[in-house]
């Protein structure tokens, strides 16, 4: 296929990827790998996560950066990518992705990850940090605290946490604690101590709606962008319960407050995109989804999420957690789709050429930089 205009623009954009995880940096047997690639968790009996679609990407997309021929057999995959060991294997799938500045999650770390300058120096790119909220109340309680002190000392947490060097935003799982089915009101102090005697009673997890909403409100007095988890997730979340439509009335009560981050959104992109198009202060991505069904089907999501979408307002990321092969196939799922896609409308004539540049070049980098206060956008990329 010739390379077009816009297809260079593509190739030569630097990506902000606005919400990552770190990668493992020790050898993986199949099994671990595997584990990796899928949200499933562990394997399945007899079914291996690399006849899937993100598996099928990945020995398509990744393995000529091993050095093997696209569609290496996993066998020869796995041979490879033990032979060139992680250090090597994660240099060139994080350079390749061609990112400048990642926003890291800090807040899921069942394994050991690199941290964000870690994966900074990998990548060749600056690294910012994103705050897990959840993370900071539960770390509160394990301290020790009176139910009638947890509000005022989780505020005072929080607010240290985000005034590290780095810190860019703040993130809240809320779609795997309780869903989005919550009081959109602010708790009254006295809700909140209630509810946090009853979490001191029972122990585990931050669980509590009340509790919960206290946390998202908190996240509005801190003034940072704020990432919310929607939609496609392992099988911890209640899909039927995080279609980001259920915080209409949370929405309308926060206007004019914080930015507020859908992630990843599938299968509901369109309700992500509706939000964006109707609330000054929601934008969305469709991060995880893009590598997980891969470059072949990334038009279409990101087509759907475009529709009604304002286009200051389509950030890029990756979230690749645990494999640098998910910071690659991100990127070029990402390339890959919107250049489809929009290439199709300037050749109708619905799109003038340096509209869709402009676009590209907003939806990859820009966008966030401005959200995040991040430094201007390098010289795009000539290789």
């Amino acid at each position: 296929m010739t390379a077009t205009p816009l297809h260079e623009t593509l190739a030569a954009q630097p990506l902000t990827d606005h919400h990552c995880h770190g990668v493992v940096t020790e050898a993986l047997d199949r099994p671990e790998f595997e584990s990796l690639l899928t949200e499933g968790g562990a394997p399945w009996p007899g079914i291996s996560p690399f006849d899937t679609p993100v598996g099928v990407a990945v020995r398509r997309h990744c393995a000529p950066l091993l050095d093997l021929p696209r569609h290496a057999p996993a066998e020869e995959y796995l041979a490879r990518r033990a032979e060139l060991g992680p250090t090597e294997v994660n240099r060139r799938f994080l350079t390749a992705a061609g990112t400048d500045a990642l926003c890291v999650d800090t807040g899921y770390t069942p394994r050991p990850l690199t941290t964000p300058r870690e994966l900074a120096e990998a990548a060749g790119a600056d690294a910012f940090e994103v705050v897990r909220l959840e993370n900071i109340a539960e770390a509160t309680v394990r301290a020790g605290v009176e139910p009638d002190a947890y509000g005022a000392a989780f505020r005072a947490a929080a607010e240290d946490a985000v005034r590290r060097p780095g810190v860019v935003a703040v993130k809240s799982v809320a779609a795997y604690r309780t869903g989005f089915g919550l009081d959109p009101a602010r708790p009254a102090d006295a809700e909140v101590t209630g509810a946090a005697r009853r979490w001191l009673t029972a122990g585990g997890r931050l669980t509590d709606p009340v509790l919960v909403r206290h946390l998202l409100w908190t996240a509005v007095d801190l003034g940072l962008p704020l990432q919310l988890h929607t939609g496609f997730g392992d099988n911890d979340i209640r899909l039927h319960r995080v279609d980001p439509a259920r915080l209409t009335d949370w929405l309308h009560l926060t206007a004019g407050t914080i930015p507020v981050l859908l992630l990843h959104c599938w299968p509901y992109q369109r309700q992500a995109a509706y939000l964006a198009a109707v609330f000054e202060q929601v934008y969305l991505d469709v991060g995880l989804t893009l590598h997980h069904v891969g470059p072949a089907r990334a038009r279409a999501v990101l087509e759907e999420a475009l529709e009604i979408t304002p286009f200051r307002k389509l950030l890029y990321s990756s979230d690749a957690y645990g494999l640098a092969e998910f910071h690659l196939l991100g990127a070029v799922s990402f390339r890959h789709g919107l250049g489809a896609l929009l290439q199709d409308r300037v050749d109708a004539d619905e799109l003038s050429l340096p509209d869709a540049q402009r676009l590209v070049r907003w939806t990859g980098s820009a966008n966030a930089r401005r959200l995040y206060g991040l430094p201007s956008e390098t010289v795009p990329r000539r290789d």
